[in-house]
């Protein structure tokens, strides 16, 4: 598989794309090509292109063979909002072989659940001789929800012909998820980054559920089916099977928490689309208030009571993994900087939390610091105040003092309290969700084991390279795995609002907490 490395280094992702699709279609392929993101039930579906008639042969072409749908069980469900939370839920889920009229139910009560409600398939095809697997088709449907109500706690069951959730003997196959508030009111969300599939993604998922979280952000680096991470066509190792792990593993959670996620660089899977994101759209649905959905499908925004998150793609502006650099042609900061001046406008909105994959700052040994990031988005956090900033990336859990002007403007200890308004930004790197630890060149510094370093050795990523730097803002380290809980608790008008966000092990203990207060509106 691939394109020859000294092609691949000169060449971008679109570029490397149109070369593995000609060199699959002049080996492989029969004239006519094949539909690789396809859709089934009434049309073709392939992001960003015209789709093209598939060709049915025994070795190159999706799987089209249908079985008894009695024998059939959905699994992999995950939801997602959409673009107001309040009322839109989309719920997705994969079954391993093609099944006939694929459909939710949904109701008040499990006993007392609506009409079919017709789902979409999106097919997923990758041919033998791309990365491990042999071929591969994938089934994905997708049900989008409209018109519930606020704060609202809903039953509902996927099925297809052959299979009915609403059957006495398949009830225990049902999920439940609930809406956001029309108004103002605590909640709980958590975080992460870099999961994949194993053990310790399994302890942290368990563990999440038991949080009771209105919804979880995933910073990138998803399932980890391409395990090179650099973008490109010649990536070894791909393996599209990973994904059905991944939704398998996960489903516990996301069935009932909508799992909203950002993309990373391990999820540019170079086969499926010019941009290394097509297969990601086959498998979720994001609200799509982005500024480009046919090159960022991961750039998102969406409100849950007074805290507004805004999803960001850093595979745009990452100069350590060039693959999609550029690839908005600037649409996407530009988009963010409206976004966050209409947020800090909105009476009705307090905090604004943004996450992606790349760190804005980070010691690690292995990726550090984004130098893309610092340039593009920063200044925007700090004139914008924004709240809290959430990356993956680095396999570790860290996080910052109060940051401003790539300074310390306050060391925020263990317990203490940051005010973005007057005195910067905090950023917490929240990586270590399940993928195999980094290091540190600072000793481990976390709640109740306390080492203080003042002085740490680290670097930045630049477009000339890695520069080093010594910093002094890494006020909480921590090498294991771990994810974020942040509580909101909202305040009268004029009084103090917070965000309360604490660091949990996967033993369960807590290993950092602090406060961002602002005044609310």
């Amino acid at each position: 598989m691939g394109v020859p490395d000294q092609l691949a280094d000169r060449m971008s992702m679109a570029e490397q794309h149109e070369y593995l699709r000609s060199r699959f279609s002049r080996r492989t392929m029969m004239r006519g090509g094949a539909v690789t993101l396809g859709a089934v039930v009434g049309g073709a579906f392939v992001p960003g292109a015209t789709a093209r008639a598939a060709v049915p042969t025994r070795s190159t072409a999706p799987s089209v063979q249908r079985v008894d749908g009695r024998l059939v069980a959905p699994f992999g469900r995950h939801l997602a909002y959409g673009n107001d939370p309040r009322t839109e839920m989309t719920v997705s889920w994969q079954v391993p072989v093609a099944v006939d009229k694929p459909f939710l139910r949904i109701g008040a009560h499990p006993w007392d659940l609506s009409h079919r409600i017709g789902a979409e398939v999106r097919t997923l095809y990758t041919p033998a001789g791309v990365g491990a697997s042999a071929d591969h088709t994938q089934y994905y449907v997708h049900a989008k929800l409209a018109g519930l109500k606020p704060g609202r706690t809903y039953y509902y069951g996927v099925g297809h012909a052959g299979f009915d959730p609403a059957e006495p003997h398949l009830l225990g196959t049902l999920g439940t998820f609930t809406t956001a508030p029309a108004h103002k009111a605590p909640f709980t969300f958590t975080a992460f980054g870099d999961q994949g599939v194993s053990y310790h993604g399994l302890a942290n998922d368990a563990l999440i559920l038991g949080q009771n979280p209105a919804f979880h952000l995933h910073a990138g680096d998803i399932a980890y089916a391409d395990p090179s991470g650099a973008g490109k066509t010649a990536d070894t190792g791909f393996d599209a099977r990973t994904w059905d792990q991944f939704l398998a593993q996960t489903e516990s959670v996301a069935k009932s928490v909508p799992w909203m996620v950002s993309y990373g660089n391990h999820d540019m899977e170079a086969w499926y689309s010019p941009n290394g994101y097509g297969g990601e759209e086959a498998r979720f649905t994001l609200p799509d208030n982005g500024p480009d959905k046919k090159n960022l499908p991961g750039v998102y925004s969406f409100v849950h009571g007074n805290t507004a998150i805004i999803s960001l793609d850093p595979n745009d502006v990452s100069f350590e993994i060039p693959a999609n650099l550029g690839i908005s042609g600037g649409t996407q900061t530009k988009w963010f900087e409206t976004q966050l001046k209409k947020y800090r406008a909105a009476k009705d909105i307090d905090f604004v939390v943004v996450f992606f994959h790349h760190c804005a700052y980070c010691t690690s040994t292995a990726h550090a610091s984004e130098g893309g990031v610092r340039q593009e988005w920063v200044p925007l956090f700090e004139k914008y105040q924004v709240d809290l900033v959430i990356n993956g990336h680095n396999h570790q859990y860290e996080r910052t003092d109060v940051i401003k002007g790539d300074t310390v403007t306050k060391k925020l200890p263990i317990g203490g309290t940051a005010y973005p308004e007057t005195e910067g930004v905090v950023y917490v790197t929240a990586g270590a969700a399940g993928r195999s630890l980094y290091a540190f060149t600072a000793p481990d510094s976390y709640e109740g084991h306390e080492h203080e370093v003042d002085a740490v050795a680290s670097f930045v990523n630049t477009k000339d390279g890695k520069v080093n730097e010594t910093v002094a803002w890494s006020r909480v380290r921590y090498l294991n795995y771990s994810f974020l809980r942040v509580d909101v608790t909202p305040a009268p008008k004029g009084h103090y609002t917070t965000l309360t966000v604490q660091g949990i092990a996967e033993t369960g203990d807590r290993i950092d907490h602090f406060t961002v207060a602002r005044r609310a509106k």
